[in-house]
Formats: C-alpha cells, structure tokens, sequence
C-alpha cells in the first residue's frame, strides 16, 4: 500500500508549524485535510499557509473552490488522492494536514459516499422552516429518522442538518451509513500524529489567534466577501469565524459580541475534534507543550522514517 503520513489536531494546536518542519526534513509536500482552506478569498479566517510558506513546501487542495460552492467530503476524497498519487510519482512524501476528522476519515478508510446532488429546492424549503420555527425543529426531525447522524451534529448547525435531511430524503438512506459502506481499503498505509496541548493552553492560543486574525484584517475579508456578492447563507460563509461576523455586520449582534462567540464556539470545536481523534485506535497522539515543535518534528520524522523503510522492504 502506498505510504501517506497523517498530521491532525484540534485548531491552534500548532499542526501547521509541524508539518512545515517535518516536510522540509522528509522532501514532503502537504495535501490539505481542512474542509475551509478549499475556498478561495477565506484566508485570514482558516489561518491558511501564506505565500512564503507555500514557496517553501508545495501545498495541495488550498484556493481549489469558489465561496458559492458546495464542496463535500466526496469531492476531497477523491481530489486528495489524485494529489497523493502525483506526489507519489514524484518520489516524495504526501503529507495529509488538518483537523477535518470526516476528510481524513473517509479518505483513510474509503468511504463510500451517496451519489445523491444537492437539492436547491428541498435545502430552500428546509432553510425556511428553520428560519420559521427555529433548527431545533430540523434536528429532532433528523434525530428521528438518522440518531447516529443526529447525536454528532448540534441543534444550531443548520448546515449539516440540511445536508443529512437532503440525502435522507434523496437516497431513504441516512448520511450515517456512508461510513458502513466503504469500499474495503483506502490504499494507504498510513501513519498519523494528533497534536495536541492541555486544555488551558490550548484554549488560550485560541483566544490570540482570534485576535490575531481580526488584527490582519478578518472583518475586511469577510466585508469583500459579501461585497463580492457572496452569499452569506453559503456553506463557506457558515464557516466558524465568518457566520459569527457575518451575523455582525448584519446588525444581529455588536462587534465585541462576535468575537467573543467565535472564541466560544473555536474552544467548542476543540472539544468536538478532539473527541473525534480519540476514536482513532492506530493514532500516535504527542503532547506540544512537552515535546514542544523541535521535539514533535523529530519523533514524527524519525517514525515516519522507519515506517516507510518498512513498506519499503
């Protein structure tokens, strides 16, 4: 099986500054593993490798999809293994980076995804009646007929719910049973390091970082995005940080208030990422604070060195 190393974590863990590293010292390129990096224009919000960075280590799967669309764990799964496979060819090591728990999942164990579309018509009318009655509605609808679907997706996340709902209704099938139905193997031999930090110093990185991106200039982005003619009701803009802004400059909430949602709801996101990697069984997980990065960038390298040589014989 082909060789692909795995580098995830909760947000604001330190992954990027990792795999950077580890890139450099294993002639690696990076693929991507982050389900709002695809968009182009949402920069300062997703922390996106900047232009240095990518002039450093070849990055795949970042600025491949405009705002408007709706780009889907299918569409990674199979776009990420176009990339891996490129960089196979090159001689060089594909590394997968991000916290996207679904993308790295269902490009690892091959899920096999609906065939079923979006429907414009069914999200519209499901959108209206969230509007209407509030998306709790949606959800003890979807709790109903898809629990599995239902206990991993909050009452306030209108997105996923319409998703589920939409395929539901689509396929009579519930979007849980993808995970089921795989295609038997992924292809990788895969290795792969959850970062992480304790709980207090994450959550404060999370916090600068938060203030650090609206430093660079986040509410400008997110103002272009919609001057742009970006819809805000869009999957993009749903995203964590700009839904929150979004919302601001709609007059729903004062700036201050905003920015403090988004460093909730950013701690609440660690929290649901890092119970989604510990469902993970074959995971090597490694503490930052007590590695720290040079420490993290050797035990990954120097595993990932005899791993590979391994595959190799």
């Amino acid at each position: 099986m082909a060789p692909l190393l795995v580098i995830t974590g909760p947000t604001a863990a330190g992954k990027s500054q990792v795999a950077l590293q580890v890139a450099l010292r294993l002639a690696g390129e990076i693929v991507s593993a982050d389900s709002v990096q695809v968009y182009r224009g949402l920069d300062i919000g997703t922390a996106k490798a900047s232009p240095e960075e990518r002039a450093l280590v070849p990055h795949h799967l970042l600025d491949i999809a405009d705002p408007h669309q709706n780009y889907t764990a299918a569409d990674f799964q199979r776009d990420a293994r176009k990339e891996i496979s490129g960089i196979l060819s090159r001689g060089r090591v594909p590394i997968l980076v991000g916290g996207t728990g679904l993308y790295i999942r269902a490009l690892l164990r091959g899920f096999a995804f609906s065939e079923a579309g979006e429907d414009a018509g069914l999200r519209r009318k499901l959108y209206e009646e969230a509007q209407l009655h509030g998306p709790e509605v949606l959800h003890k609808r979807l709790a109903a007929i898809d629990p599995v679907s239902a206990s991993g997706i909050h009452p306030h996340d209108l997105r996923r719910q319409l998703r589920a709902l939409e395929v539901f209704a689509q396929s009579r099938r519930p979007i849980s049973g993808q995970s089921s139905r795989t295609a038997g193997t992924s292809g990788y031999d895969a290795l792969m390091f959850v970062l992480n930090r304790p709980r207090e110093q994450l959550y404060q990185r999370i916090e600068q970082r938060v203030e650090k991106m609206l430093a660079k200039g986040l509410v400008e982005e997110v103002k272009a995005l919609l001057g742009s003619g970006v819809s805000a009701e869009c999957k993009a803009m749903q995203s964590l940080g700009y839904r929150q802004l979004v919302a601001c400059l709609q007059g729903m909430m004062t700036l201050p208030e905003a920015v403090e949602l988004i460093k909730r709801d950013t701690r609440r996101y660690a929290k649901r990422q890092l119970t989604w990697f510990r469902s993970e069984p074959e995971a090597v997980w490694i503490d930052l604070e007590k590695a720290g990065i040079d420490g993290a960038v050797e035990n990954i390298c120097a595993a990932t060195g005899r791993s590979f040589q391994a595959e190799r014989e």
